[in-house]
């Protein structure tokens, strides 16, 4: 019996060590408290079979690519869309399957924290669910499974912020570094099972559109650009200008009317197309422009800033992207901490606008302040349950901490790269490196790896 239940939190192996007697009083002390005294006691979590979690961790995850993607929705049939659904079907229980025995490994002290518990529920939550759904054999399953979809990347708006504080909170127990390595695979893990079902998604609201013909290439879509979420056509003078504009914006609700807001200079190979998902290529500008533009703002003062200089270089195999800003460079006291999630002199500070953000899904719209109508829907990357209004109360100018680190994760999300350099009292390159051809594997988490922590 104890091989088959194991408290949440507490790592199998660790609890087979135990002498019998300890391993009875883990249990007993893992039992649900029935009268917690505040809001704020760790409430232990419940028994949970180990068995089932035991298969889907067995399995490796099938990565993919964003060529292989765009391949298998470029002529959309029925049968290719039922292909997608079960794909998606079995690969998402098996990633979260390896994130939650990643959280397992975590002292049981750590767990108990209430936000990497209450990220553990919804993870568990969402296993339970998706494990349980039948193979999906007519157009009538499909619908089924994406409602299923959709109510899991809804319910999962609050996993970031929540991580993001909770790391914050338990370096009693796990080291700083530890809790950079665990945020960083969680977090690539979110945005790879967001990507996929968000695909499958967008791939099923195509086959249901007016305009599209059963295996048909020609009527893909209107333009033909699309498929699904993937932009074949990614522009990157255009995502930059319109990054460009929104920071702007941002920063001048933030600084006020009488502040000059720097220049955007943009040269290089401004006609480069490349294969990507609009939303992550967006976000990644974004928190760039928003941190050089605030940074010249606030080192000038002046009547005229210095521009903010953007170059785009295309190579065979890559598209690269400068930002160079005069800002007057990073602080000492900041700079080693740039990538990390869990490091740096600001923690509490951190965790008080963390607080502020009650749902983050990591899209560009999220630099924004939030509409009137929380029931607007962007246009990229936040159809399936994500709202503009996702950083409700947000101020344009709080600070999070988290911008940096996330950017560099969704560049080497699709083998790409994120490197900044910092010229004291000058200011600041950034190098982001994205693949042109769309070809190489999405960067996951094996098992290997997983049992490595």
């Amino acid at each position: 019996m104890l091989q088959t239940f194991q408290p949440r939190g507490l790592a199998l192996d660790t609890l087979l060590r135990l002498p019998a007697a300890l391993r009875v009083r883990a249990f007993a002390t893992a039992a649900p408290s029935p009268s917690p005294t505040s809001a704020q006691s760790p409430i232990p979590p419940p028994w949970r079979p180990s068995t089932v979690l035991d298969e889907w961790v067995g399995r490796e995850a099938r990565p993919i690519s964003l060529r292989q993607l765009t391949f298998f929705g470029r002529s959309l049939t029925e049968s290719r869309l039922l292909g997608s659904a079960n794909y998606v079907r079995l690969e998402l229980p098996t990633r979260i399957a390896h994130r939650l025995r990643n959280m397992q490994t975590l002292p049981y002290s750590a767990l108990t924290n209430q936000h990497i518990s209450h990220v553990y529920e919804l993870y568990y939550t969402a296993f339970e669910r998706l494990r349980k759904v039948p193979e999906v054999r007519t157009m009538n399953d499909n619908d089924k499974f994406c409602d299923v979809l959709k109510m899991c990347l809804k319910e999962h708006l609050s996993v970031i912020p929540r991580l993001a504080m909770g790391i914050l909170e338990i370096q009693d127990s796990v080291s700083g570094d530890e809790c950079d390595r665990f945020m960083t695979t969680l977090l690539r893990s979110r945005i790879s099972r967001r990507v996929i079902a968000e695909q499958h998604l967008a791939l099923t609201e195509t086959f249901h559109s007016p305009w599209h013909f059963d295996g048909k290439k020609s009527h893909m879509s209107p333009d033909d650009e699309f498929v699904g979420e993937i932009f074949l056509k990614c522009n990157a003078k255009e995502i930059i200008e319109q990054c460009a504009k929104t920071a702007s914006e941002l920063t001048a609700k933030a600084y006020g009317p009488d502040v000059a807001i720097p220049k955007i200079v943009l040269q290089g190979h401004l006609d480069t197309t490349f294969p990507y998902i609009p939303s992550h290529l967006e976000y990644i500008i974004g928190e760039l422009f928003r941190n050089s533009i605030q940074a010249v703002v606030e080192q000038e003062g002046s009547a005229k800033p210095p521009p903010i200089e953007v170059l785009v270089c295309e190579a065979a195999q890559h598209v690269i992207i400068r930002v160079s800003d005069q800002g007057g460079g990073i602080d000492r006291d900041i700079l080693p901490y740039l990538w990390s999630f869990a490091k740096g002199p600001r923690r509490k500070k951190r965790l008080q606008n963390l607080g502020q953000v009650p749902q983050l899904a990591a899209t560009m719209q999220e630099l924004q302040l939030p509409p009137s109508d929380p029931d607007v829907v962007g246009a990229t990357g936040e159809k399936f349950g994500s709202p503009l209004a996702t950083l409700s109360s947000r101020p344009p100018d709080l600070r999070i901490g988290i911008g940096l680190p996330m950017s560099r994760i969704y560049a080497e999300y699709w083998a790409g790269s994120l490197e900044l350099h910092s010229l004291e009292g000058y200011g600041c390159d950034a190098f982001l490196q994205i693949s042109r051809l769309g070809n190489r594997n999405e960067v996951l988490s094996t098992r290997a790896t997983m049992d490595a922590v």
